[in-house]
């Protein structure tokens, strides 16, 4: 996919917010079928109108004919915002030393300058969820939008404390423990997140009580899990582990998603009867075991979602969240289909984040947030031609595109 450089008298312009009318386009809903030479107005940062024949007025006219409207594709998860070069540890803010720290909050550590965001944005990948990671209990996720000045402005209304479940699979193929080590160790993982868990529980009762309570926020943080008030995003992978998580959060009556879930086609039924949403990805990946076919990752969120799950689709990256619609590409032609794959990255994630009724789809009184392109955007060929967020029209400009155009039309050439 493509992004296509705007440029206005030679200067590259800033997001502008104003009254925009979208015409002559297909207009993809994903709720509400496709409108054949549509329209879409843009007021004060909302879809006033979708439809055919919708008058300007005073709105800005952009034609689109040829062209296809979508809404922003959501990213379920990375560290896009949280880490600029992964490769230089001072550029790296996802991760805080200790264990159980669900008190980090990934939303102030988020670079609203990083050169990464531009270069996601043109690839139509609008909304991506911040995940810091480490111990048991990393720290709170908090979705963001990828247009603003502060972290503020940029959170889109969602935060999740992660929880990275304990696993009784091998690390590596290069894990040289005996069966008896591993299975000793899950147990002893298994022990200490239940002990953490039931200190939670305990500091909810104390604070539900009234008692007088040092200062802990640890369990003051985890305890908006135990009541529900945020949701647990449950990152398990293997099959065993996948059931085990499962029974624990039924067990423990908590709000929760399950995120990763590599293996989640092996056990699609169970994790259908819990009726528990997944975030899964990357597609782009290779299979968890040797003994797996090529294509385990490719096909492994479309059998999920044949059998009845609720899926999101995640680049899990930080340097390349913009390869999300080739992720949700590789899902939709290995199964899932181009329809559920587009679900995926926009109405599913809205749900599941809890914002359908302002994000996910191309209705009237939803966010602006969408994007225009010549085609398909999970195909490499295609040209993504203007993005809007919240309103604002982002200009198609990134560190690469201005790279690009630099040696594009060399001046002075080659020639003295």
């Amino acid at each position: 996919m493509i992004a296509q450089a705007q440029q206005f008298d030679g200067e590259f312009i800033k997001p502008r917010n104003g009254k925009f009318l979208l015409q002559n386009a297909t207009v993809v809903t994903v709720t509400k079928g496709n409108i054949q030479n549509g329209s879409v107005l843009i007021v004060n940062g909302k879809i006033e109108a979708v439809g055919t024949n919708i008058p300007a007025g005073d709105a800005e006219v952009i034609d689109c004919t040829g062209q296809f409207i979508y809404p922003g594709l959501f990213d379920g998860g990375g560290r896009l915002g949280l880490v600029e070069v992964n490769s230089v540890p001072e550029t790296q803010d996802f991760s805080e030393i200790g264990n159980v720290t669900p008190n980090m909050q990934a939303l102030v550590a988020v670079n609203p300058n990083s050169e990464a965001i531009p270069v996601t944005r043109v690839s139509g990948v609008t909304t991506t969820l911040a995940n810091p990671s480490g111990g048991i209990f990393p720290g709170t996720a908090a979705l963001i939008n990828l247009n603003g000045y502060t972290p503020d402005q940029m959170y889109a209304g969602f935060k999740g404390i992660i929880l990275n479940f304990p696993t009784s699979a091998r690390r590596s193929t290069w894990d040289r423990r005996s069966e008896e080590e591993v299975k000793k160790d899950a147990e002893r993982a298994q022990k200490n997140l239940n002990d953490i868990w039931e200190r939670a529980v305990k500091y909810q009762s104390m604070k539900a009580a009234k008692a007088e309570l040092d200062y802990y926020p640890e369990m003051e943080q985890l305890a908006k899990a135990v009541t529900g008030e945020l949701p647990l995003l449950v990152e398990v992978n293997a099959a065993s582990d996948i059931e085990v998580a499962i029974k624990w959060i039924q067990d423990k009556g908590v709000k929760a998603i399950l995120t990763g879930v590599a293996e989640g086609w092996r056990v699609a039924d169970k994790i259908a009867a819990s009726g528990l949403p997944v975030i899964t990805g990357p597609m782009l990946s290779i299979p968890t075991r040797q003994s797996d076919r090529y294509d385990a990752a490719y096909t492994n969120p479309g059998k999920m979602a044949k059998a009845g799950v609720k899926v999101v689709i995640r680049s899990n990256d930080a340097e390349n969240t913009r390869n999300l619609p080739f992720n949700a590409g590789f899902a939709a032609a290995y199964g899932m289909g181009k329809e559920e794959a587009l679900k995926a990255v926009t109405i599913n994630a809205a749900e599941v984040f809890g914002i359908a009724d302002r994000r996910g789809s191309i209705e009237a009184g939803k966010d602006a947030t969408l994007f225009v392109s010549s085609g398909d955007p999970f195909e490499t060929r295609t040209q993504i031609i203007h993005v809007f967020i919240d309103g604002y029209r982002v200009p198609m400009s990134n560190r690469h595109i201005k790279l690009y155009q630099e040696f594009l039309e060399r001046s002075p050439g080659l020639e003295k």
